[in-house]
């Protein structure tokens, strides 16, 4: 009962705070509430059941106490947002307020929150990819006698070791499954001698290596070539540009593994397409990724659009019982996914993972419910660039009241000419945690013919920033608690 009756004296110096705090604002006069400005009435609280414990009262009352607050202070933010853009917060999943949160954008990056969401949901936390390696007969003496096939699993995160300090990626992957080991485990199975080649499988997901609608110059900068499998991005060590086909890619890279620990290949090693490891194939070794939980973090975190790519291809997979490793089938069990959810989907295009696509439209209403069926601490919430501190958000709110506590997703589309459709985008989605329990969750998606440059986007992102760093007013979950 202790934490109950520290609650008294805390409700009473808040309302004193209140009262005082009103009378000051009282001088102040009442901004206009545009009628464009949507305060959605509160859906059921998802934080309220019939038994309301000591541990979550505090973020109950701390919430109510200021969210009234919160609205008013949003109203001429929201209103600023021009009509091909839109925005959506809500705190714990109670709507604070929104403008054309119905508004079907473009999301460019901010499309990977919908993925990892639903890939959680449809793989589930615990998944792993795993990428083998066998041949048609067994051993013999150390010979495996004809090809040597790397069968890959859809790993969009199979990495050379000398790959993540190549520079050659703007934000080197993390949280890698290592082709160095696959191929120690390989010798380690005795093997010393392969007398065809290293074939490299993709067959687990379809030969679809870029995604349509993707602008000039995006494939095979941006994103792609793509497949099940896939190494270091379709890069060799020692070429100078990605591989045309990221099967054959992975294979000539593996055989240059095998070779560096004495095992002899005599064949050129190329792409081939036996199946997803057929019966009769004998196993020789293999390598399982991290759990899902840490592809979605590197996928959100670097904005990595092959890792993008993959994960719809491995829904589609999942969604199909592995009838079709597609993109469609992937995106098929996105929308029906956030149907289930109860989303509005009606409004919604999906093109592609990445995002990169001119053809993806999803609203920040849409972004808002998926970003509220998690939180902070799950495994989308922890995959999120922090401001100031880590991804995209690195150099990003560094002198700013939320720089190490606010998490976001952020997104860009430059797309040139400027005075043509479709417009650029710049895009910024995520929570601010609050201290004691409980998260705002903000979507903003700005969509304009010159958006993407920062004299545009940035007094934007600095003024929700601000907006975001005024929850709560009052008293915090933490003021609340037991004492």
């Amino acid at each position: 009962m202790l934490g109950l009756f520290a609650l008294v004296p805390a409700l009473a110096l808040y309302s004193l705070f209140s009262w005082s705090d009103g009378k000051v604002d009282t001088a102040d006069p009442v901004p206009p509430t545009p009628s464009t400005v949507v305060a959605p009435a509160p859906p059921p609280d998802p934080l309220v059941n019939e038994v309301l414990t000591f541990r979550r009262m505090p973020t109950v009352l701390s919430r109510e106490l200021n969210i009234e607050r919160f609205r008013a202070d949003a109203v001429p933010f929201l209103a600023s947002i021009n009509e091909r853009s839109c925005v959506s917060i809500s705190v714990d999943g109670v709507p604070v307020g929104s403008q054309n949160g119905a508004l079907p954008v473009i999301p460019a990056s901010n499309q990977k929150i919908v993925v990892a969401a639903v890939a959680l949901e449809v793989l589930g936390a615990d998944f792993t990819y795993r990428t083998r390696v066998a041949a048609a007969d067994s051993p013999v003496d150390g010979v495996v006698d004809g090809d040597l096939v790397l069968f890959g699993g859809g790993d969009p995160l199979l990495t050379s070791n000398w790959y993540p300090t190549s520079n050659l990626e703007r934000r080197p992957v993390f949280n890698q499954t290592s082709l160095d080991e696959l191929a120690d485990r390989v010798q380690q199975a005795g093997v010393t001698t392969i007398t065809g080649s290293v074939l490299g499988d993709g067959s687990r997901y379809d030969d679809e290596f870029f995604a349509p609608g993707w602008g000039n110059g995006v494939a095979g900068l941006e994103a792609g070539p793509y497949d099940a499998l896939m190494a270091n991005d379709a890069r060799v060590l020692g070429e100078d540009q990605r591989a045309n086909d990221p099967n054959s890619g992975a294979a000539r890279e593996f055989t240059r593994l095998l070779s560096e620990r004495g095992i002899t290949v005599a064949g050129e090693p190329a792409s081939g397409s036996i199946g997803v490891l057929p019966d009769g194939f004998h196993e020789i070794a293999s390598i399982d990724s991290q759990p899902l939980t840490a592809v979605v973090q590197e996928m959100l975190a670097n904005s990595d659009n092959n890792t993008a790519e993959l994960m719809v291809k491995e829904i589609g997979f999942a969604a199909t019982g592995g009838a079709s490793g597609t993109r469609q089938a992937g995106l098929d069990a996105m929308a029906a996914t956030l149907l289930e959810w109860g989303v509005d989907t009606s409004a919604l295009r999906l093109s592609d993972g990445s995002g990169l696509s001119l053809e993806n439209l999803l609203t920040c209403d849409a972004l808002i419910a998926v970003l509220q069926r998690y939180d902070v601490t799950s495994a989308v919430g922890a995959g999120l660039p922090v401001a100031g501190e880590t991804g995209t958000l690195s150099d990003i709110f560094v002198d700013h009241p939320l720089a190490g506590r606010l998490l976001g997703k952020t997104g860009t589309l430059n797309n040139p000419p400027f005075n043509e459709d479709p417009p650029a985008v710049k895009a910024l989605a995520g929570y601010v945690p609050v201290d004691g329990g409980g998260a705002v969750e903000y979507a903003l998606v700005l969509n304009g013919p010159t958006i993407s440059d920062q004299s545009e986007y940035r007094p934007v992102w600095n003024e929700l920033a601000d907006l975001l760093a005024t929850y709560p007013a009052g008293p915090t979950p933490a003021d609340l608690g037991p004492i």
